[in-house]
């Protein structure tokens, strides 16, 4: 985050909510690029988020990758669905024991140009079901697009990215309606 200060970029980050730390916690968000994970691991780490990623990234990303690897994040192979829910149900069994929070993009893949897509549901299901005693928390991003809007080079410069984090939201029967729901929050603030 701070390399990328070197380009003018800014980051707002706004949490008004007291989110308990004794149960666990999925944080449900858009995904603009690469540069939305950071903000959430830094400003979200007294909760130790693990990531659902791509297993591409699990490889030559220096720091990156070997935490993904390493530090309790899934891997999940996109063209491999059976792999890719098992071990998004690890994830969520061992938030559920650990009181740690994981981190989604339910949309599936990156927004280019900062237009929300439609959420996919499943993985989003399978951890809500094997974390059953977890808040789900939807996190709005902005802007964070801009950075690679002409690829990794140039870099956008002057981007200011801003991060609304909505209040906690208990679970409910319905996983279908309560994740549309979701869904509805965390476009609500995407500008």
């Amino acid at each position: 985050m701070l390399c990328t200060n070197l380009l003018g970029t800014r980051y707002t980050f706004i949490n008004k909510n007291n989110i308990a730390n004794n149960r666990p916690k999925i944080f449900v968000a858009n995904h603009q690029s690469m540069f939305d994970i950071p903000p959430i691991i830094w400003y979200m780490r007294k909760f130790h988020p693990k990531f659902v990623s791509k297993k591409e990234l699990g490889k030559g990303i220096p720091s990156v990758s070997y935490n993904l690897r390493h530090a309790g994040s899934v891997l999940i192979d996109r063209n491999n669905n059976k792999q890719a829910l098992t071990e998004i149900a690890k994830l969520g069994r061992y938030i559920e024991e650990h009181k740690r929070s994981a981190v989604i993009f339910p949309e599936g893949t990156r927004s280019r140009d900062g237009q929300p897509k439609h959420f996919r549901t499943t993985g989003l299901k399978i951890l809500m079901k094997t974390a059953p005693s977890a808040i789900i928390i939807p996190i709005s991003i902005n802007n964070s697009w801009k950075l690679l809007r002409y690829g990794k080079f140039p870099m956008g410069v002057g981007s200011h990215l801003k991060f609304y984090v909505h209040p906690p939201m208990e679970r409910t029967e319905n996983l279908d309606d309560f994740i549309s729901l979701i869904e509805d929050k965390v476009k609500s603030l995407i500008q």
